[in-house]
């Protein structure tokens, strides 16, 4: 199946975009037709992609049900990642306030093209994000390939790894491969997060520091332990933790057996000690 091709330019100004999230606005008012009717646009026809694929250190993540402030995971990496994804789309000079948001950036806008199919549950058109000219006609019917998905954002920041591969069912094996792969190798040369990275060998919650300054991690495992935390009026015992994820009933095929079960399965917790029993590009979550 063939993804839709939409040119236009991605505008930072006034927005907060992270390492897997950008602000795209199509040249065709009536682009977004293609992906779908749930796709939440701006006064401006603009969209807030989600990059296909990949998961980006959370730099500003709310937890969910709680009135505690926006948390991150570490900052160098998370930022890093931002500050990447700019630089590859064409941005030169951004500035930003403390809560992440751009205020000035140079040039203003930059134009490219995202391929895309559908939006997710929050209205997000899932994308692959481009620089630069168009290989095809706005609107045009794009099968992608390993050498173009090779030029895309998602691509280039898996493969120096400054984000996660985290995949969905929706993804198509042979990207979904392709990008695996990518992970892999970043992963042996111990490029971005994986020279930090505690996901598969465990790490200690002693303190909430622990997971928002010092220990790296799959962004999906943090979100799921920050929104658990935000129900324990500052109770860090990770006692009802699986269970927790458990109700959350985020399902997943586990590839290399083909095991359909839910998160809480490849996550481990011994007293306050937490790690994922696979690693992350061996996992594929079903969209919700």
């Amino acid at each position: 199946m063939p993804l839709t091709l939409i040119t236009g330019e991605y505008r930072i100004l006034n927005a907060a975009p992270d390492g897997d999230s950008v602000r795209f606005y199509p040249d065709d008012a009536d682009a977004w037709q293609a992906v779908g009717r749930s796709v939440r646009v701006n006064r401006a026809g603009g969209a807030q992609l989600r990059l296909e694929g990949i998961d980006a250190l959370e730099t500003h993540y709310q937890p969910q049900r709680s009135q505690l402030p926006s948390q991150r995971q570490p900052a160098a990496l998370g930022r890093g990642a931002a500050a990447e994804l700019l630089r590859l789309l064409g941005f030169e000079e951004v500035t930003r306030r403390a809560d992440e948001t751009v205020t000035a950036a140079r040039p203003a806008e930059v134009p490219g093209f995202i391929l895309s199919r559908f939006a997710d549950t929050y209205g997000r058109p899932v994308s692959f994000a481009f620089a630069g000219d168009a290989p095809d006609d706005d609107g045009a019917d794009v099968f992608l390939d390993e050498a173009l998905l090779a030029q895309s954002m998602n691509f280039r920041l898996l493969d120096q790894g400054l984000v996660y591969p985290t995949f969905y069912t929706l993804l198509f094996p042979d990207l979904r491969t392709a990008m695996a792969d990518a992970a892999r190798a970043s992963r042996a040369r111990r490029d971005g997060v994986w020279a930090e990275d505690a996901t598969n060998s465990s790490f200690e919650l002693t303190s909430l520091e622990d997971i928002t300054e010092r220990v790296v991690m799959l962004p999906k495992l943090f979100r799921r332990l920050l929104d658990y935390l935000a129900l324990n009026d500052g109770d860090l015992s990770l006692d009802g933790f699986r269970t927790y994820v458990e109700a959350r009933d985020d399902r997943l095929l586990i590839v290399p057996t083909g095991h359909m079960t839910g998160f809480d399965f490849v996550i481990e917790v011994e007293g306050q000690r937490v790690r994922m029993t696979q690693q992350p590009e061996d996992l594929v979550f079903v969209e919700q």
